[in-house]
């Protein structure tokens, strides 16, 4: 027998496709017009941030192809060993501001050459989850409302970052260390 909780699980979607469309009937809301428009926005939002998008996901390519990431992983090898950065993540650490994609099929290398069980693959998923995909955030989002001059948005993401990864670090340290 269905628990209260997988009742409510199971249900709660196809409540939420039913009633919301049914509660904008109630109050007099033209609901398939109403959706036709949301979905016009949609397309015009699209195709606004298409250039930032695509100027985030050449910038990465050029960047990883050209091998800086190799090169910057070389010279950052001196301080990644005092703070106890293990080198395998630095990768992830470089990507993850830039893309979420990219960063997922970095994670999901290192699972797969370390483990996931392993103080490497545990960071690396702690790190995915703490971090964000600030370059990609910022291009898209200013991007939509038409904002040009970002002022402290890339700074200031670029330091949560930062800090993210240095959080997953200390706190791998002490649960997993």
């Amino acid at each position: 027998m269905m628990s209260v909780m997988q009742a409510l699980s199971v249900w709660a979607v196809p409540l939420m496709v039913c009633g919301i469309p049914l509660y904008g009937f109630i109050k007099g809301v033209p609901v398939y017009e109403t959706f036709v428009e949301g979905g016009r926005e949609g397309l015009h939002i699209a195709a606004r941030i298409l250039p930032y998008m695509i100027g985030i996901f050449v910038a990465m390519g050029v960047f990883n192809a050209s091998g800086a990431m190799e090169m910057l992983g070389g010279l950052l090898s001196p301080i990644l060993s005092l703070i106890g950065l293990p080198p395998e993540v630095l990768p992830l650490a470089l990507v993850r501001p830039l893309s979420g994609s990219s960063a997922l099929g970095i994670t999901a290398s290192i699972l797969r050459d370390w483990g996931p069980d392993s103080f490497v693959g545990r960071l690396a998923s702690t790190m995915q989850g703490s971090t964000d995909t600030t370059f990609y955030v910022l291009s898209v989002y200013f991007g939509s409302v038409g904002v040009t001059r970002s002022r402290h948005a890339l700074v200031t993401g670029l330091c949560g970052d930062a800090v993210g990864v240095l959080a997953s670090l200390v706190v791998c340290r002490l649960f997993f260390g």
